[in-house]
Formats: C-alpha cells, sequence, structure tokens
C-alpha cells in the first residue's frame, strides 16, 4: 500500500507546486507567448492578474459606499445619480479601452511591437481630448446636473461638490481605463492588476481620513469621498505612465512614439465606435433607469445603488475572465489561429458560468444580509435585497453573455454588440421599465423585473450569434 501511494503522493504534491509557481508567474507577468503555449496555461497566466485587478476596483467600489453610507440616503442618492454621469464617461472610456485592447492585441498576435507601442500613445491622446467636455460640464454645472436627474435638495446644495470633484478629475478615469487596456491587450494583465491595487489601496486608506476627518485632517463628508478617489486614481496613471516607458513584458512606449500619427488615430477611432456605442447604449439606458427609480423616491435610488455595487463586486471576476477571453482573441486572430480564439471563448465560458452559479446560490438566500452591511435603512435594505434576489435567476446567462461579447470586442467586431444593446436596452429595456414602474405602477419592482428580461434575452441572444462565427473573419 505504500509503494503504491507514494508515486500518487509525489505527483499531487508536484501538481501543487506546479500550480503555485504558475499563480506567481500570473501575479509577476510573463514573457510568455499566448499564441503559442497551452490554452488552459495562457487562460490562466491572463485571468489571474485580471480578475485580481478587477476584484480590487469592486472593492474599493464596495468600501467607498460603505462610508458614504453612513452619511444618510441623500448621500447615497448624490453617488448613484453622479454615478448616472460617469456612466456616460465609462461608457467613451471603455469603448475606446475596447479598440485598444483589441488593435494592441492584434499588432502583438502579429509581432509588431512598433505598431503596439505607437497605438498606446495615440491612444492617450484620445483619452484626454474625450476628458475636456465632461471636465468643463463637471465644474460648472454640478448642480444644473444634479437637479435634472431628480436629487433632492440635500444632494443639491451639499452633494454637488462630489459631482464636481468626479467629473472635474475625470481625465484621470480615462486615462487609467485606456493605459490598463494596452496593458491587457499587450498581454501585461499582471501591470494592469498592480496599478489598480495601488490607486485603490490608497483610495480605501484616504476613505475614512477624508470623509470623517482626524486629527488635524478636517471631516469633509461626501466632498472627502471625491478627493480620495482623484488622489488614488492619479497616482495610479503616474505609475502607469512611468512603467509604459519604462517597458513592460510585451510592450513598451519611447519618446519617438509621442507625436500624433493621423492613421493609427483613424484606426482607434473607427474601431473604437462600436465599443462606445455599445457602452452609451448601455450606460443611457441605466440613466433613464434611475431617472425612473428618482420618481419612486430617494429610498430606491439608494437601494438600486448599494445593490449595483454589490452586484459589480462580485461581476468582476467574471468580468476578469472575459477580458482574458478578448486578449487571447485578437492576439491569435492576429497569428492566423482563429479556432484556438474560438476554443478559448467556450473554455472560459464554461468557467464563468461555473462561479456565477456559485454567486447566484449565495444572492438568492443571502440578499438581506448583504445589503445590511451597508445600510440599516429597512426600506433601503428591502429594494436592494429585492433587486439581488431577482439578479440571481439570470447569472447563469451572464457568465456566457459577458465572454461572447468580450469575444467580438477582442476581434474588433465592435459593432455587433452596439446592434444587440441597441434593440434589448433601448427598444426593450427602458419601455418595459417605464411601462411596468409607472403605468402598471410595480414602482421599483417594475424596473427590476424589466432588467431581468431584457438581459437574459441580449445573452441568450449574443451566445447565439457568436456561434455563427463570422467574428473570426474581422481585421483591424
Amino acid at each position: 500500500m505504500k509503494e503504491e501511494s507514494y508515486p500518487l503522493s509525489h505527483s499531487t504534491t508536484r501538481q501543487r507546486t506546479s500550480i503555485w509557481q504558475e499563480f506567481k508567474n500570473a501575479l509577476k507577468g510573463t514573457e510568455s507567448d499566448y499564441t503559442q503555449i497551452g490554452l488552459k496555461k495562457a487562460i490562466f497566466l491572463l485571468a489571474v492578474p485580471m480578475i485580481l485587478e478587477l476584484v480590487m476596483e469592486s472593492t474599493f467600489a464596495v468600501v467607498d459606499i460603505y462610508f458614504v453610507g453612513k452619511l444618510g440616503a441623500s448621500a447615497v442618492a448624490t453617488v448613484g445619480l453622479t454615478e448616472t454621469y460617469l456612466f456616460l464617461l465609462y461608457s467613451i472610456a471603455m469603448g475606446l479601452a475596447t479598440a485598444v485592447t483589441a488593435i494592441v492585441a492584434r499588432r502583438i498576435g502579429e509581432k509588431d511591437k512598433e505598431g503596439a507601442g505607437t497605438s498606446a500613445i495615440q491612444s492617450i491622446f484620445l483619452a484626454i481630448l474625450a476628458s475636456v467636455p465632461f471636465a468643463l460640464g463637471g465644474i460648472f454645472f454640478a448642480k444644473d446636473l444634479l437637479a435634472l436627474m431628480g436629487a433632492d435638495e440635500w444632494a443639491i446644495e451639499h452633494g454637488y461638490r462630489y459631482t464636481q470633484w468626479m467629473l472635474g478629475g475625470n481625465g484621470i478615469i480615462m486615462l487609467l481605463f485606456v493605459i490598463n487596456a494596452v496593458f491587457r491587450g499587450a498581454g501585461d494583465a499582471a501591470i494592469a492588476m498592480r496599478v489598480l491595487w495601488i490607486s485603490n489601496g490608497i483610495n480605501i486608506a484616504l476613505d475614512p481620513l477624508l470623509i470623517f476627518g482626524l486629527g488635524p485632517i478636517p471631516a469633509m463628508g461626501i466632498e472627502g469621498a471625491a478627493i480620495a478617489t482623484n488622489i488614488g486614481r492619479g497616482i495610479g496613471v503616474a505609475t502607469q505612465l512611468w512603467v509604459l516607458f519604462r517597458g513592460g513584458k510585451h510592450i513598451r512606449a519611447t519618446r519617438s512614439h509621442i507625436h500624433w500619427d493621423a492613421k493609427t488615430t483613424v484606426n482607434i477611432l473607427r474601431t473604437s465606435i462600436g465599443g462606445i456605442g455599445q457602452m452609451i447604449v448601455a450606460m443611457t439606458s441605466w440613466i433613464f433607469l434611475m431617472r425612473i427609480l428618482a420618481d419612486v423616491g430617494s429610498e430606491a435610488v439608494a437601494g438600486s445603488t448599494i445593490a449595483l455595487r454589490i452586484m459589480l463586486f462580485t461581476l468582476m471576476p467574471a468580468w476578469g475572465l472575459s477580458n482574458a477571453a478578448a486578449t487571447l482573441v485578437g492576439q491569435n486572430l492576429g497569428a492566423g489561429r482563429p479556432e484556438r480564439a474560438e476554443s478559448s471563448i467556450w473554455k472560459i465560458g464554461l468557467y464563468n458560468m461555473g462561479f456565477l452559479v456559485i454567486v447566484s446560490v449565495v444572492y438568492f438566500f443571502f440578499n438581506q444580509s448583504l445589503m445590511q452591511i451597508f445600510t440599516s435603512n429597512s426600506q433601503v435594505i428591502a429594494i436592494g435585497s429585492e433587486w439581488i434576489r431577482i439578479l440571481s435567476y439570470s447569472y447563469l446567462i451572464y457568465g456566457w453573455w459577458m465572454v461572447s461579447t468580450q469575444a467580438f470586442n477582442g476581434a474588433g467586431d465592435t459593432k455587433t454588440p452596439t446592434k444587440i444593446n441597441l434593440v434589448f436596452f433601448w427598444m426593450i429595456q427602458i419601455p418595459l421599465s417605464y411601462v411596468l414602474a409607472i403605468q402598471f405602477g410595480w414602482q421599483h419592482s417594475g424596473v427590476f423585473w424589466a432588467v431581468f428580461f431584457s438581459e437574459t434575452s441580449a445573452g441568450l441572444f449574443t451566445l447565439w450569434l457568436f456561434s455563427r462565427g463570422a467574428w473570426k473573419r474581422m481585421q483591424v
């Protein structure tokens, strides 16, 4: 018995050592060619840092709303209403980032590191230009923007400074998104992870200090939360730029890249139009939903805002896996290996589904407990926990939807997800939410069920379209 068990024990120990070594490699970053190494290994090396990157981002979002929640429902509602405008900004940042990831990944797959460096710098120029209108609007019209969204008196008179800081400093958010997209597309996911850990670690440390004050540091209330965010993310952007010019494992920018390259810029813009479009459609649909919820009351907005933060926290590992899918699709298409690109999607989709089924079980049984972490308001808890429970019914589909959408984006086919979002969000979700919430009198429940129906339908349709394979023929 001992002789038979020894080889098995030795093999198990060696396997654990191998997994631990690969985990350390994923955290440090490697120079591996993701178009050549084993597919499971490629997914692991890319997904681990991408998951940890987004887990930290979502951890900050949850911690932030936890501290702001101590200031009352109106303060939480201010954050939620400001985020409706930030969602417009995110739509541009994420759309641009989607194009940048696809183009940089394609150049890396083609072994064109010079082209990848040029694309990185042009994307930074575009991010800065795109941030200017939001900064001006936020600085000079913060109160008007909050009033437009139906904010209560406290938010307009006291919370507007939060809006000023968040929109006024939006250039930092734009750069953080776009430069991390460069690293992810190149396969330097570990760098993107470390940047967000630094940025959001500083955010988390500063949040309670600036919101509530300590010693000589005055209590700034909700404005302190915004200042903490800008400081943390500003340091993150400085770190990104330093690493980009110093050189990562797969990409490096040099002084020779710092010039306006019209051809590359046009290519990024052309590819990003679909990405920006899909995000704008999705984000603006959320603005309409928040406007409907604002008519129901501040508690409905607060409950939805907290539920959304919880949802984003649990979705981040799934988004990390999906981002790995985009990189693998882009690089493998660039290397002329479309079948390997498709195989990566089916594998990642299966992993995603398994993870989100577990999350669904937690949502179904512990929705109230999750809400009670962030607020003691019974009405806010009831509203938020209802949405979390409804979400638990659809997370199985969400797992496949995320990955199949990123397959299109990674291939550079950003227009197809845009068309899907346009139909299912604008033409179905918004009208259905209004009818159920206002006309039928379901209030916040009507919005939640409309979201469930429209997004589940969009997920199933996107997966079917992916299986047809037209995305494999995209050129960027």
